[in-house]
């Protein structure tokens, strides 16, 4: 009977997850832009025209209408498809991985997971990190104090001072050392509310996996970028254009790796040290 239940548990979490994942695209799209969420109606950007039920079933729409717009035959960014695709495999994770153990933790993953694809691809695309999502996820870090199935509560109240403490000080020291701005103050937040969702041990974990991952993609960036100055024209000036790199999308990987599969890394770790 429990393996039914867990069964039943994925086939819900996949579909809701693909509807909200649905939601989070109107999210995306509107809040950077100042748009309430509920009105206008769900549109074509380009010709305005008013989409219809069946043109917002996720995944299936985008498939049936070869990637275009039904109206005005205007390509759709895949990304709407990929946010919902994302968001459906994070919540299949948060069964996988919690249901078991607490379920309470199980949904407060999954809406974790949703928040972070949210900052992820505004940030990726506006250089953006807004509040009202870190005020969420640490709402969501203060339900995990209670619930969470692998550390206690002081495990998440140092992960909250860790998160702030570390990233302001590579702030402050680049800031007021080098008159640089290396970090933004909603990273510094983020970071902040999700070492109180994840506790000090997984936010290590995360941090770890973000610097590295995003090390080797400003590596890979910078060389192509250099490689299309060196192509300009000689002695042709131009304006200043400072690199600018969002980290937020890879601190939001990083975050749900280390929420989803932290512990039993941790945990595999510290055996193979013999601790």
């Amino acid at each position: 009977m429990d393996e039914y239940y867990k069964i039943v548990a994925f086939i819900l979490a996949g579909l809701v997850g693909l509807c909200v994942g649905s939601f989070l695209n109107v999210v995306i799209y509107r809040v950077p832009a100042g748009m309430r969420l509920d009105k206008p109606d769900s549109h074509c950007p380009q010709c305005k025209y008013k989409l219809r039920w069946y043109d917002n079933i996720p995944v299936l729409s985008y498939i049936i209408l070869g990637g275009k717009c039904r109206s005005c035959k205007q390509k759709i960014p895949f990304r709407y498809t990929a946010v919902e695709i994302l968001n459906m495999l994070a919540w299949l994770v948060s069964v996988w991985m919690f249901w078991e153990e607490s379920i309470v933790f199980a949904v407060v993953h999954a809406l974790s997971s949703s928040v972070l694809i949210c900052v992820a691809f505004i940030d990726l695309e506006h250089m953006l990190v807004f509040d009202r999502f870190v005020v969420i996820l640490a709402a969501l870090g203060v339900v995990a104090v209670f619930f969470d199935p692998n550390y206690g509560w002081l495990s998440h109240l140092i992960g909250g001072a860790v998160g702030f403490g570390f990233f302001y000080g590579i702030h402050a020291l680049f800031y007021y050392g080098l008159k640089k701005d290396a970090l933004g103050g909603g990273d510094i937040k983020l970071a902040a509310a999700a070492g109180v969702l994840l506790g000090w041990q997984c936010l290590l974990l995360s941090i770890l996996l973000a610097s590295v991952s995003a090390s080797v993609i400003l590596v890979i960036w910078s060389k192509k970028r250099m490689q299309a100055e060196e192509e300009t024209e000689e002695g042709q000036e131009g304006e200043e254009n400072p690199l600018e790199f969002p980290f937020a999308p890879f601190l939001c990987a990083g975050f749900f790796l280390a929420l989803s599969f932290g512990a039993p890394i941790i945990r595999a770790y510290l055996g193979l040290l013999g601790l």
